[in-house]
C-alpha cells in the first residue's frame, strides 16, 4: 500500500531548515513510493498561532517545490477530539489532576534532591470524590494526564533499528490544560490515527514521545475501532538533528536561518533541497535542480544516527553550482526582469553566487562605473590603443599585446590595472569576454578616468 506521510508544522513561528529538512524527507519518501504527502497545521495553540504565520509556511513550502496532496488545520477538529477524550476518561486513562505549576516544581525538586527521577507519582489517581470536589470549591481546574502502562514499548525505527522506551520513567502526559485547551499530544495522535498516516518521519528528540504516542495511539485505535474500521499504527522513523559547521546546535540561530530570510536572501530552493536531502546520509551532497530526482534516491538505508552538519558556506557553494550550470532559459523570466541579457548571463554566471549578483555585473558593464585607476600614465597610454568597434573576444588578446609592447609592462602589471579600470573590480569574469561587452568607446572613456 502507497505510503501517507505528514508534515505538520505549528503556526506560531517561521520554518527554519531544521523543521524543513523534515517536511523535505517525508516528501521524497512519498514521492518515491507514490503516496500521499499530507500538511497538517497544527493549531491548538490559540494564543500563538497566526494567519501570517500559516500563510508564510504554505509559501516557504510552495517556494520549496514541496507541493501538499491534502490539508486541514488542527483547529477545525476539536469536536473529533472531544469525542475521544470523553472515551478516554470513561476508559479511566484519562484522569484531572489538580497540582499547580509550583507544586509540581517542588515535587520534581525533592525527587532530584533523593537521586529519584523526576517522574510524576499520580497522586491524583488518590484523590476521592470529595477531595476533588472541595479543590474544584477553592478555584482549581484540572488539568488532564493519560495513565501510561508503566511497560516497556518496542517498535523497529526505519533509521535508528529497534528502539525500546519504558513508560515506567516517563511521566503521564498532560493532554489537556486546566483551560480546557488541547496540548500537542492528543490531537497530534488522533489525527495521525484517523488520517491513517503510515510513517512518521521526524527528529530523533521525539524518540521518547513516540513511546508515549505508541500507547496513546493504541488506546484511540480502541476508540475509534467500534466503527469496525481496521486501523494501525504508524512506522516511525526518526533521524538526527542538525548542528551548526561549529558542532555546536543551532537552536540559537534559527531566525537567521528561517526559509523566509534564505529566500529574501537570494539563495535558489534547489541549493536548499540538495543540501538537506542529503545531510545525515552515506551520500555526496551534490547541486540538483530537480527535485524529483532527489526523491528516487531517497532511501532510509542511506541515513546515519550521527549530527548532520549545516554549513551555510556549503549552501552558498551549492548556490553558486547551480547558477554556473544554469541555461539562461531556464532563469529567463528572472534575469530578464533584472534587465540581464543571455549574452551577458553567459559572460558573468560563472562569477554569480546568487542570482542578483548578474544584476550587478549588468550595471558595471552595461551601466556608468567610476573607474580605478592605479596608473595614470599606464592607462591613458592603454586608451589609445583599444581597437575600434565592433569588439569580439579576440580583441582582448589584441589590445593586451599592444599595451604590453607599448609599455612593456607583463602578467599582473599588465592585467590588474586594466581590469580594474575597465570594471572597477580586483576579481571578475574572464575580460575577453566582457570587454566587448563594454565596448570601444566607453572602454577609451574609463581607461581615461572618466566615468562612464
Amino acid at each position: 500500500m502507497p505510503p501517507t506521510v505528514r508534515f505538520a508544522p505549528s503556526p506560531t513561528g517561521k520554518l527554519h531548515v531544521g523543521n524543513v529538512r523534515a517536511a523535505l524527507w517525508n516528501w521524497l519518501f512519498s514521492r518515491k513510493e507514490g503516496g500521499t504527502f499530507i500538511l497538517r497545521i497544527d493549531d491548538t495553540d490559540k494564543e500563538r498561532s497566526t494567519a501570517a504565520y500559516e500563510d508564510g509556511i504554505r509559501a516557504d513550502l510552495t517556494w520549496l517545490g514541496l507541493t501538499w496532496d491534502k490539508t486541514f488545520k488542527q483547529s477545525e477538529r476539536f469536536g473529533d477530539y472531544d469525542v475521544v477524550s470523553d472515551a478516554l476518561r470513561a476508559m479511566g486513562l484519562l484522569y484531572p489532576c489538580y497540582e499547580t505549576t509550583e507544586e509540581l516544581d517542588k515535587k520534581r525538586n525533592l525527587q532530584r534532591l533523593r537521586g529519584a527521577p523526576p517522574v510524576y507519582d499520580r497522586a491524583a489517581l488518590s484523590l476521592t470524590d470529595a477531595q476533588r470536589k472541595a479543590l474544584e470549591a477553592e478555584g482549581r481546574r484540572p488539568h488532564w494526564r493519560f495513565k501510561l502502562s508503566g511497560g516497556t514499548v518496542r517498535w523497529n525505527d526505519l533509521i535508528r533499528g529497534e528502539t525500546i522506551v519504558e513508560t515506567a520513567s516517563v511521566s503521564d502526559p498532560v493532554l489537556i490544560r486546566e483551560d480546557g485547551m488541547y496540548l500537542y499530544t492528543l490531537p497530534s495522535c488522533i489525527d495521525d490515527i484517523d488520517a491513517a498516516i503510515t510513517h512518521v518521519i521526524r527528529g530523533e528528540d521525539h524518540v521518547t514521545n513516540a513511546g508515549v504516542q505508541i500507547e496513546i495511539m493504541q488506546a484511540i485505535i480502541a476508540v475509534r475501532g467500534k466503527d469496525g474500521k481496521a486501523r494501525a499504527l504508524p512506522q516511525f522513523a526518526h533521524h538526527s538533528l542538525l548542528i551548526g559547521a561549529d558542532g555546536q546546535g543551532l537552536s540559537k540561530r534559527l531566525g537567521s536561518l528561517s526559509i523566509e530570510e534564505m529566500r529574501k536572501g537570494g539563495l535558489e530552493p534547489s541549493a536548499i533541497t540538495s543540501l538537506l536531502a542529503k545531510l545525515g546520509t552515506a551520500e555526496p551532497v551534490l547541486p540538483q535542480p530537480d527535485i524529483l530526482a532527489l526523491a528516487r534516491s531517497f532511501d532510509f538505508a542511506k541515513i546515519g544516527r550521527a549530527p548532520a552538519r549545516f554549513d551555510e558556506a556549503e549552501l552558498l557553494q551549492l548556490n553558486a553550482k547551480i547558477l554556473h550550470e544554469a541555461p539562461y532559459a531556464a532563469l529567463k523570466d528572472r534575469l530578464g526582469a533584472m534587465g540581464v541579457s543571455e549574452t551577458l548571463w553567459e559572460a558573468v554566471k560563472g562569477n554569480v553566487v546568487k542570482i542578483a549578483d548578474a544584476a550587478e555585473w549588468s550595471g558595471l558593464i552595461e551601466g556608468a562605473i567610476d573607474p580605478v585607476i592605479e596608473d595614470a600614465g599606464f592607462c591613458n597610454a592603454a586608451s589609445a590603443l583599444v581597437p575600434d568597434a565592433p569588439l569580439t573576444e579576440q580583441s582582448w588578446d589584441a589590445f593586451t599585446s599592444a599595451v604590453k609592447e607599448k609599455t612593456g609592462a607583463r602578467g599582473k602589471a599588465l592585467f590588474h590595472p586594466l581590469r580594474l579600470a575597465l570594471t572597477g573590480r580586483e576579481k571578475g569574469p574572464e575580460m575577453a569576454v566582457i570587454f566587448p561587452l563594454i565596448g570601444a568607446e566607453k572602454a577609451r572613456r574609463r581607461l581615461k578616468g572618466e566615468r562612464a
